[in-house]
């Protein structure tokens, strides 16, 4: 008989137990595979206080055991609105609230600010099926018995939406840009699978990032000191003031994030002395994932250079099969980074709400997948010739 545990933090739970569902393959050493579902990446948003009271996140880790045995675990959260999800439902919270309904607070599924696809539904090796079952179960009914709204799972893994089909819940396709390494063993290697006019184009773009006059580093692990989080600190402060958004995440979060080096790439760019740039990178198994960048001073193609040049140039060198650049960005496309399907699973309580929102995501589904192939097609890759 199955046992679901609803916490109030994952401090509650050891590292241990929590990672060997959602990050097994560390038991062995090396990477995780999706590095924000760690135990030390979740934990550190709650005690820098970037989720936790009075900001719409309330953690609620869910446990699932059998007779004393931890079948699968779940980042949950209570939200208290839509913000840092960038899966979009304010449409549906403004409907149903017009509609006499109140859509927050909600049941969420996810890493908090981080639009990255990995397992959400963190079930041990060989019981995938029962844990994602077990979770899905228990998200509808904890739902149910609260009197809440909804409940989501956001950038969920294929197989997690299918289940999550199979289980009742609205399934929801969305579209990121991602790089995947086509077996090159150099980054010229990319540029020559590329027309010939966006090869010249890229090759502009970063003589004239080169060109901002200072020097552009890579860091990783124990290169990575407190005055390069301060530095990303200071970027990812001005990234907010000028999209006139309050940044997610605390400066007590940058202040304890020495404890993520091991999952970190960092690419800064310094000039006379004082960084002025950077780009922050989370390394996965077989990807990486580029997460937040900021500059203090403004130099042409500087941004596209520490973003996505450099990260394609790491994920070379070091063998992994995909970077993903993060949310929205069409411009990405000329950079190599052709659009990908993302998944998300959605329970609405209201029987009439849901099926407005299921013919909504039907028609989206299908516009998502032309884009889709129509983006694809206008790619900057060249025609690959069969014994390519």
């Amino acid at each position: 008989m199955s046992e679901v545990t609803i916490l109030s933090s994952v401090s509650e739970i050891s590292e241990d137990e929590w990672n060997s569902c959602a990050c097994p393959e560390t038991a062995t050493g090396g990477q995780p595979v999706d590095p924000f579902t760690t135990h030390r990446f979740l934990a550190l948003l709650e005690s820098s206080g970037s989720v936790g009271g009075g900001t719409g996140w309330q953690p609620r880790p869910l446990i699932l055991r059998d007779e004393g045995n931890t079948l699968a675990v779940a980042p949950l959260y209570v939200k208290g609105h839509s913000q840092g999800e960038y899966i979009f439902d304010h449409g549906w919270a403004d409907a149903l609230e017009r509609a006499g309904g109140h859509y927050y607070p909600k049941l969420q599924v996810a890493v908090p600010f981080t639009p990255v696809t990995g397992r959400r539904l963190l079930a041990r090796p060989g019981q995938e099926a029962a844990g994602r079952a077990g979770i899905l179960e228990a998200l509808r009914v904890l739902a149910e018995r609260s009197g809440l709204s909804s409940a989501h799972v956001t950038f969920c893994t294929a197989p997690e939406a299918a289940a999550g089909a199979d289980a009742g819940y609205l399934s929801r396709l969305t579209t990121q840009y991602h790089w995947s390494n086509r077996g090159y063993s150099h980054y010229s290697d990319f540029l020559d699978d590329l027309t010939s006019r966006k090869r010249k184009a890229l090759r502009r773009e970063r003589a004239e990032a080169a060109s901002f006059g200072g020097e552009i580093v890579a860091l990783t692990g124990d290169d990575i000191l407190p005055e390069h989080w301060n530095a990303m600190w200071a970027f990812y402060q001005h990234t907010g003031a000028r999209k006139w958004g309050r940044p997610y995440l605390t400066h007590a979060f940058f202040s304890a994030a020495m404890a993520l080096n091991a999952d970190v790439l960092m690419v800064l760019a310094r000039r006379e002395g004082r960084w002025v740039a950077g780009a922050l990178n989370f390394i996965g198994r077989d990807a990486l994932y580029g997460r937040y960048w900021g500059a203090i001073e403004e130099h042409p193609s500087l941004h596209f250079e520490l973003c996505y040049h450099q990260a394609i140039d790491w994920a070379i060198a070091h063998g992994l099969s995909r970077v993903e650049a993060g949310a929205q960005g069409e411009h990405k496309l000329a950079r190599g980074y052709l659009p990908a399907a993302v998944h998300s699973l959605h329970w609405l309580a209201d029987p009439g709400f849901g099926r407005a929102v299921a013919h909504f995501l039907e028609q989206e589904r299908r516009d998502t997948e032309r884009e889709i192939a129509a983006l694809t097609a206008l790619g900057p890759f060249r025609q690959r010739k069969k014994s390519d």
